[in-house]
């Protein structure tokens, strides 16, 4: 047989394993890698393989006589690149989803009627000989009538996953569908083979769209699919599971039941278990062309999923799921328990609504998370929570201060200020950013804390380094005894991991108006409880050099290449990182932060002990200051030694915040102008 001549339109992420799979198929002689279309270079492509990075699939499909050409595009594409393919006489074996609107997808169904060309979709699991094993078995009567088929999925996956590609965990790029959801792409193979078990059309979709990370798309949702023949399908699903849980789906009968852990082509029923064999589904659309082989996943046979794709395309935007409902790691977001809560939802054909999953609605009071009673989110779009002050400066609302923090104790639940808004509307802080998820735009923030973090994230231990230890504090919101426009004074309960209040805090909060911008005051008063002196630490004092940070701290949103650093005689991270000026600025295209301290005038005295150095007066303290990992800045409260802490700590800040970039003077000049 001669061999099958390919192109191959997308060589990266999925493109790997498809260029493994030709060189398979290759070394059998059935088909012969003939051109490569990517927008990137792609290293160790076989001698005469001939390379395209002009955008012109058709030219090349035409160029080298391609029989198939294997489209793994991002989703938005699929519809113009396969009807590019069709047109230049190429079969296709299309990537799941097959395209990211009905209408698409259409569009691509006329277009192989017209020519007549065969279309493959890649749902691989559709090639397993399990599906019509199951198909039998109830057509054979071994579970009696089927009453509905429920499938689970809890899968894990790192930020980064959503950072690979700009197109990833988007809804739309520039008005044009995505839709990169769990439902529709990672987990679609739950949906598709559940769809191909029942063998009924679709009639009617249910969607429940939510969301954990930052993302504009579903990361754990469920639907539920009413068939013609008056079954119920259900798909639960989520990438923010622990670790991988293998999906699965469940055919209910009146009376048995069969499971399909898809992934493995493992069928279990009545005691027994039996993996089935898998066709590839290149090796079966070669055979198709040369012997007439009936194709395992046309194009048509995928109009079910179709339909459940263009339900969450024009669902609403996925309802985010409170933080304090997730664990916020390092490397990904967990929501505790999901697999548990797709299995149940598989099992009851039950929609994580009607199971009564705490993060589904808004719930008055407390809800119980993680064995203690939490304040309870809100409800979407519902009224703010009265502890929830505004700022106001030249009538517009400038800050909002969040008193209640919905975050994971890992994060040491403190208040803070976000969004906090320049007067043109730019918003210059970030809350819980991939890279740090305990930074939470201005807040207090002390790594060590008498022996607590206060903080968030890992604890850095000499000679460990950074350390899970379970020490997390939390500031607790007392009361206000002022609060208004311009601003508020508030007490706060720092307690340790075990509740312990170990300080007392008094802090104000104002907005000052200046001409042409404002500026945030901030000032905070620290009263020790312990009765002996408390250590403030950071982990430059244990050994991590530069490391000082502790106190107030500003994440400001962006990333490094737009950001700016100075003071009035250095500029960059390397220079002013550590520096005692009396102000530093941070500046992008779109916004200028000009940060200021002064000497405390009134000598303190500070106990000589555990190796802290004895403090007779306060100058100004060293700038923390982060712009090529991240931009942050905040005085450093224990820069290289601990400091002590006797009866009381305080600290004031003024940020002015400024539209637009400012230069050197033009950032002195403000400085100078801050009312103390």
């Amino acid at each position: 047989m001669e061999p099958v001549r390919v192109v191959l339109a997308g060589a990266h992420g999925h493109g790997w394993w498809h260029l493994a799979n030709l060189r398979r198929l290759s070394a059998a002689g059935l088909v012969e890698l003939a051109g490569v279309c990517d927008v990137r270079p792609v290293d160790g492509l076989p001698a005469g393989v001939e390379f395209s990075d002009d955008g012109d699939l058709a030219g090349l499909i035409k160029r080298v006589r391609a029989e198939v050409t294997i489209l793994c595009t991002p989703i938005h594409t699929h519809a113009d690149l396969a009807e590019q393919a069709l047109h230049a006489g190429s079969h296709i074996l299309l990537e799941k989803p097959p395209a990211a609107t009905y209408a698409d997808y259409e569009r691509i169904a006329a277009t192989v009627r017209e020519t007549g060309l065969a279309c493959q979709v890649g749902f691989q699991s559709l090639g397993s000989a399990a599906v019509p094993a199951i198909r039998k078995m109830v057509a054979d009567g071994a579970i009696g009538k089927v009453t509905g088929i429920g499938a689970a999925g809890a899968w894990e996956r790192p930020y980064s996953y959503y950072s690979r590609v700009p197109w990833a965990g988007r809804r739309e790029i520039g008005g044009v569908p995505v839709v990169d959801g769990v439902l529709t792409n990672p987990l679609a193979h739950a949906t598709a083979t559940a769809l191909a078990v029942s063998g009924a059309e679709v009639a009617d979709v249910e969607v429940e769209l939510y969301r954990a990370n930052e993302i504009e798309a579903d990361d754990t949702s469920c639907a539920r699919m009413r068939m013609d023949d008056g079954t119920t399908v259900t798909v639960a699903v989520s990438l923010c599971a622990d670790r991988r849980h293998e999906p699965y789906l469940i055919v209910h009968g009146e009376t048995g039941r069969i499971r399909l852990t898809y992934t493995e082509d493992r069928v279990e029923f009545d005691g027994t278990s039996v993996v089935h064999p898998r066709t590839d589904l290149l090796e079966n659309l070669v055979a198709h062309l040369r012997r007439g082989t009936g194709l395992l996943v046309p194009l048509e046979r995928t109009a079910g999923f179709m339909r459940v794709l263009e339900a969450v395309r024009l669902a609403p935007a996925p309802r985010r799921i409170p933080d304090l409902f997730q664990e916020i790691g390092e490397e990904h977001r967990v929501l505790p328990r999901i697999a548990e809560v797709t299995a149940t939802s598989a099992e009851r054909l039950a929609l994580f609504s009607e199971l009564r999953v705490p993060w589904t609605r808004g719930l008055p009071g407390v809800a119980a998370t993680g064995g203690r009673a939490e304040k309870a989110p809100r409800e979407p779009d519902g009224p703010e929570p009265p502890e929830r002050p505004a700022l106001v400066a030249h009538g517009h609302e400038v800050a909002a201060y969040v008193v209640a923090p919905e975050v994971p104790r890992t994060s040491s639940p403190r208040p803070y200020l976000h969004p906090v808004r320049t007067l043109g509307g730019t918003v210059v802080t970030e809350v819980a950013p991939a890279d740090h998820v305990h930074h939470l735009g201005v807040s207090i923030a002390i790594s060590d804390l008498g022996g607590s973090n206060f903080w968030g994230g890992r604890t850095y231990v000499r000679d460990r380094g950074p350390t899970w230890l379970g020490d997390h504090g939390i500031q607790r919101h007392r009361g206000f005894s002022r609060k208004d426009r311009s601003g508020f004074t508030e007490s706060l309960a720092w307690e340790g991991p075990d509740g312990t209040e170990i300080a007392r805090e008094e802090r104000s909060v104002r907005a000052v108006e200046l001409d042409g911008c404002w500026a945030l005051d901030v000032s905070f008063v620290l009263t020790n409880l312990t009765g002996r002196p408390l250590p403030v630490r950071s982990s430059a004092t244990k050994g991590r050099a530069g490391a000082g940070y502790g106190g107030f701290f500003w994440r400001a949103p962006g990333s490094a290449p737009d950001r700016r650093v100075f003071t009035a005689d250095a500029e960059g991270e390397e220079a002013v990182h550590g520096s005692t000026a009396p102000w530093l600025a941070m500046a992008s295209a779109e916004w200028t932060l000009v940060f200021v301290q002064r000497p405390d005038p009134v000598p303190v005295p500070m106990p000589e002990a555990d190796g802290a150095l004895p403090v007779p007066g306060r100058g100004i303290d060293p700038w923390f200051v982060r712009v090529t990992e991240y931009p942050g800045v905040g005085p450093a409260l224990a820069w290289e030694n601990p400091l002590l802490v006797g009866d009381t700590l305080a600290r004031r800040v003024i940020t002015v915040i400024v539209d637009g970039p400012l230069d050197r003077a033009g950032a002195a000049a403000l400085a100078a102008e801050v009312p103390w």
